[in-house]
C-alpha cells in the first residue's frame, strides 16, 4: 500500500489561518493504538488554548521518533531544517557555557509544524525566552521507585501541597503521562536557575522531614528504596519536563495532564490521552487556568536551604552527570564505590 499523502491542516494563527503541511499523516505513532501522526497533529489543535498558556515563549526541546515511540528516538535542541518564517528562536546558554539558538512556540501552527517534523513530546524550559536565567516557574517532580504505587504519589503530593502553600507558593499539579506528577508554581523571576534549584532541595528536604517513609531525596538509586524520590536536579539548567498537555512516547498515547487537586485522589493516568483529553478539556476547562495570576517569591524555599545549610550542616547536593564539576559539590560516584580515605570537597 503506498502511504498517504501530505495533508494540509488548517490551524488558527494570530492573524488569521495559517496552513501546515503534516507528510505521512498516516504514519502510526503509537502502534499498538493506531494513534497516527496526524491524530497527533488534530490533537494539538483541539487543546491549542491550554498547550500555549503552558508553555509557549520558552525554549523547548523536542522529543523525537521518525518511526513510532517502537522505533529510535532523540532530542532536537537545535533548530531543524525548514523552520517555518513565524517560528522564532531564542539564545540559551547551557552548563557547558556553550550556547546555541532554540525553537520557541508562540502559536499552535509552530507545535504542529514540529509533530511534522516527527515530535511527539515538547520539553519546554522553566524559563520565558527573553531571560534564560532567571525562571518564572518552580517544578517538582515526584519519580515513584519500584515497589510504589500511583497513589503513593499522590500521597507526596498532597504533602507537597500543603508544605507549599505554607511558603505562599501556589501548586499546580499534573501527571506525568507515565507512573508520576509534576508540581509546579508560579514564581517572579528575581533568582537565577541555581537558587531557584536550591530553593526546590530546600523544599524536597523539608518534604522528606515530613514523610521519610514516603519521600526521598536520595540523588543514588541505590539509596532510595522504595520511595518516591523528588527530583530536584530537575530544576537544573537545560533539564526539562515533559510540558503540559505534552504527548508521551509509551503504550495508550498518554498526555501529561493537568488535574485539580480536588480530584487527584481519584486520577488514573490511564484516563488521559491523546484521544480523551480535548473531551476532558472541552466538558471541565483547563485546570491551569489561573496559575499566571498566582505569582509566588522563591525566597520562601530559599530559606529552608539556608535554615539547612547554617543550622543542620546540609550542604550542596550532587548535579547530574554532563553537568561540570560544580562549587561545593561531593564527589560525585555512588556510595557503594565511594573511597572514604579521599577528601569530599562537600565536607571542607
Amino acid at each position: 500500500m503506498s502511504p498517504a499523502k501530505a495533508q494540509v491542516l488548517e490551524v488558527p494563527g494570530p492573524d488569521g489561518v495559517r496552513e501546515v503541511r503534516v507528510s505521512s499523516p498516516d504514519r502510526v505513532l503509537w502502534p499498538d493504538d493506531g494513534v497516527t501522526k496526524l491524530d497527533l497533529a488534530q490533537y494539538l489543535v483541539a487543546v491549542a488554548e491550554p498547550f500555549l498558556r503552558a508553555n509557549a515563549d520558552r525554549p523547548v526541546a523536542l522529543q523525537r521518533f521518525p518511526g513510532g515511540i517502537d522505533g529510535e528516538q532523540f532530542f532536537s535542541k537545535n533548530p531543524p531544517r525548514g523552520v517555518p518564517d513565524y517560528t522564532r528562536t531564542t539564545m540559551c546558554t547551557y552548563p557547558s557555557g556553550r550556547q546555541h539558538p532554540q525553537l520557541v512556540i508562540d502559536e499552535i501552527a509552530s507545535a504542529v509544524w514540529m509533530v511534522q517534523m516527527n515530535t511527539i513530546t515538547f520539553h519546554p524550559w522553566p524559563m520565558r525566552s527573553d531571560d534564560n536565567d532567571n525562571p518564572d516557574e518552580l517544578r517538582i517532580d515526584l519519580d515513584p521507585q519500584p515497589g510504589r504505587a500511583f497513589a503513593d504519589v499522590v500521597e507526596a503530593a498532597l504533602a507537597l501541597r500543603e508544605l507549599m502553600e505554607s511558603l505562599s507558593l501556589t501548586p499546580w499539579v499534573k501527571t506525568s503521562g507515565s507512573r508520576g506528577l509534576h508540581v509546579y508554581a508560579r514564581i517572579e523571576r528575581t533568582h537565577e536557575i541555581l537558587q531557584v534549584r536550591h530553593g526546590v532541595i530546600g523544599i524536597a528536604r523539608e518534604l522528606e522531614r515530613r514523610l521519610p517513609d514516603l519521600v526521598t531525596t536520595a540523588w543514588w538509586k541505590e539509596e532510595r528504596g522504595e520511595r518516591i524520590f523528588v527530583d530536584f536536579n530537575q530544576a537544573c539548567r537545560d533539564r526539562t519536563i515533559a510540558g503540559a498537555y505534552s504527548a508521551r512516547p509509551l503504550p495508550g498515547a498518554p498526555v501529561s495532564m493537568p488535574v485539580p487537586w480536588s480530584s487527584l485522589r481519584d486520577v488514573a493516568v490511564s484516563d488521559y490521552t491523546v484521544r480523551t483529553a480535548p473531551g476532558i478539556l472541552a466538558a471541565d476547562g483547563d485546570a491551569w487556568a489561573g496559575m499566571d495570576e498566582a505569582v509566588g517569591d522563591v525566597a520562601t524555599a530559599l530559606a529552608l536551604w539556608d535554615e539547612d545549610v547554617q543550622e543542620r550542616g546540609l550542604g550542596e547536593m550532587p548535579f547530574p552527570p554532563d553537568y561540570p564539576k560544580m562549587p561545593g559539590e561531593p564527589r560525585r560516584v555512588q556510595p557503594s564505590k565511594k573511597r572514604n580515605d579521599l577528601p569530599d570537597p562537600a565536607d571542607r
